[in-house]
């Protein structure tokens, strides 16, 4: 029985490691100029297009993958001998672990014998693509569907995810700050540095005045956290501001020497809660507290 990876639109992969590695990615919808899409890696919309939008006023608006959409892309792929893997959006972010978990119980009622794991990765954007990244690579390694599991259920909390936005209002909008914090943060030059913590949601760690600092606080969080460097390929992500990511690799680089980093646009399902200018880095650390 062949064994696939899946995962959804929201890991942040680039889209030729996707088509090279036959990753099953379901996709999520969202809305934007009242206009319904699925995000597709920016072949619908261009990544640039729909930051720029933002930037115009726009407002887009996301959406859940449905536990239908995911009953049908499972019975497509099991109906083709495929034992499955899915790696989720963090639940802490989203329902669509869950929606997923509904259309695993749904199928297996009918075949209890159906191959489907369902893994919350309590992780987001490159975090969650991180543990794609490395579940495809043991499969090509001819690790066992149990060996790829246990990994990513050991190894999920070890995924550092730290990043920094560019504009408090997209943050404000989505709760995460007072609007007076907004306003006078906007006003002080001052930029949040963030997490993702262990239950997979958003944490303040510090904030820093202006934007270099912000990025040069990305890389030291890196240098202080990550293990194995040298074995390791690191993902900085961004939401069209690829001068501030190729600046934040050129730090890392200049600090620490890693296996690799891959440094790609970050899609629509976040990007329209945090806004242009975000900027995260994640690699494997010991633990993910701050």
């Amino acid at each position: 029985m062949k064994l696939r990876i899946m995962t959804d639109s929201n890991c942040d992969l680039p889209l030729n490691f996707i088509k090279e590695n036959e990753i099953i990615v379901a996709p999520f919808p969202y809305f934007i100029k009242d206009q319904n899409y699925n995000d597709d890696f920016g072949k619908s919309i261009g990544y640039k297009e729909f930051y720029e939008a933002i930037r115009r006023g726009e407002m887009p608006k996301t959406s859940q993958i449905t536990p239908f959409v995911f009953e049908e892309y499972f019975r497509t792929f099991l109906e083709k001998s495929n034992s499955i893997i899915y790696i989720a959006f963090s639940s802490a972010l989203s329902q669509t672990y869950n929606n997923a978990l509904i259309a695993r119980d749904i199928i297996m009622k009918k075949n209890p014998t159906a191959d489907i794991s369902v893994i919350d990765s309590r992780s987001a954007t490159v975090g969650q693509g991180l543990l794609v990244f490395y579940a495809s690579e043991m499969l090509k390694q001819g690790k066992t569907k149990e060996e790829i599991v246990r990994w990513i259920e050991s190894n999920k909390h070890k995924v550092n995810h730290w990043f920094t936005v560019d504009d408090l209002a997209h943050l404000k909008r989505g709760g995460r700050i007072s609007s007076t914090s907004a306003v006078l943060g906007t006003i002080l030059e001052i930029k949040p540095v963030l997490f993702v913590d262990n239950q997979g949601g958003l944490t303040f760690a510090k904030k820093v005045k202006g934007r270099r600092k912000a990025i040069k606080a990305l890389a030291e969080e890196l240098q202080n956290r990550i293990i194995n460097a040298k074995e390791q390929t690191i993902f900085i992500c961004h939401r069209d501001c690829l001068e501030d990511a190729e600046f934040l690799k050129n730090i890392i680089l200049d600090k620490i020497e890693v296996k690799n980093v891959i440094v790609n646009y970050a899609g629509p399902i976040v990007g329209a809660h945090t806004g242009p200018g975000m900027l995260a880095v994640t690699f494997l650390g010991e633990n993910r507290t701050a």
